[in-house]
């Protein structure tokens, strides 16, 4: 919009339009984009009474570089809540969400989930306790590219019953099962038999979403679910974030977006630093508030102090 004079908009590999930058806007070309129209995702924010379903306790991790990077983490996701965590990329949100699935040595503190503690579980029993993780990288982390759609749909389950027995695929029923949720979630793809990596970003993201969804864990960490996807992909993660809360499952949604954070969120954690500067009730986590605690700083306080470890 800013710096062109025509547009031409491409969708599913035609040409679907082309208009004049000064007599079009966003709404506009996000309907030539999607096919229709844009859909205004919102709802009201919800209280949560009860017991959490995950509890994280003062948890302290090491990053890469053997430096702090969370630095006494403590909060709680109750059961059907989105808790979103907000915060410039690098300040322990990442390593927030590999701690808490079991792929990052816990240094001290607890991770609680429905009362058991699975602080130092490996990913294998974390994932059949109930918990499950939508990383960041969704090719390489997420699932394996040169593996095929129904080999990465049935990754964490290819050798359970009734997929496997005495060591042996179901054949049929994986090829049933898989279709189902080809169909169910609208992953655009030739075959079955074709390599993951091939797929667009948002095919991908269907995908790992359709597998972790399916097995019906007590909490789903999604990390940055949408970064790099177009806007109907993006609507499309949404809604089924949306149908998991309401589903009963815990959800903790880690996004660099205040609008996503926003839109999806029951409460907000704001991170900082490897800390938690402030958890919000969603009415409370107003753009200007989340961006002053994002960079460190006290919305309360005179002239937006910098927030001092006591």
């Amino acid at each position: 919009m800013e710096v062109s004079d025509r547009v031409v908009v491409l969708r599913d590999g035609k040409k679907v339009g082309e208009v004049l930058t000064k007599n079009t806007g966003p709404e506009e070309l996000a309907r030539l984009m999607v096919g229709r129209d844009s859909k205004m995702i919102s709802r009201e924010a919800r209280e949560f009474q009860g017991e959490c379903v995950l509890c994280v306790e003062n948890l302290c991790v090491t990053n890469n570089m053997g430096t702090p990077a969370l630095r006494g983490i403590s909060l709680g996701v109750r059961p059907g809540e989105i808790l979103g965590i907000a915060g410039v990329s690098g300040n322990g949100q990442k390593e927030f969400a590999e701690a808490i699935s079991g792929l990052r040595p816990i240094d001290s503190g607890k991770v609680v989930l429905a009362g058991e503690d699975i602080t130092h579980e490996p990913p294998k029993r974390i994932i059949d306790k109930g918990l499950v993780y939508v990383p960041e990288d969704r090719l390489h982390v997420g699932t394996i590219p040169s593996f095929s759609i129904w080999e990465n749909l049935l990754l964490k389950d290819h050798a359970e019953v009734p997929f496997a027995k005495n060591g042996l695929l179901n054949s049929p029923l994986i090829q049933r099962h898989s279709e189902q949720l080809v169909r169910e979630y609208g992953i655009k793809t030739p075959d079955l038999v074709t390599a993951t990596g091939k797929l667009s970003g948002g095919n991908i993201q269907r995908l790992i979403m359709a597998r972790e969804i399916t097995r019906r864990p007590k909490v789903l960490i999604a990390a940055y679910p949408t970064r790099g996807l177009d806007i109907g992909a993006a609507e499309y993660v949404h809604e089924m974030l949306l149908a998991a809360s309401q589903a009963g499952m815990g959800i903790v949604l880690i996004s660099e977006e205040l609008d996503e954070v926003q839109k999806l969120s029951d409460r907000v954690a704001v991170f900082f630093d490897g800390r938690i500067m402030d958890i919000l009730p969603a009415a409370a986590a107003d753009e200007k508030t989340l961006g002053l605690l994002m960079a460190g700083l006290d919305p309360q306080g005179p002239g937006a102090q910098p927030v001092m470890e006591g």
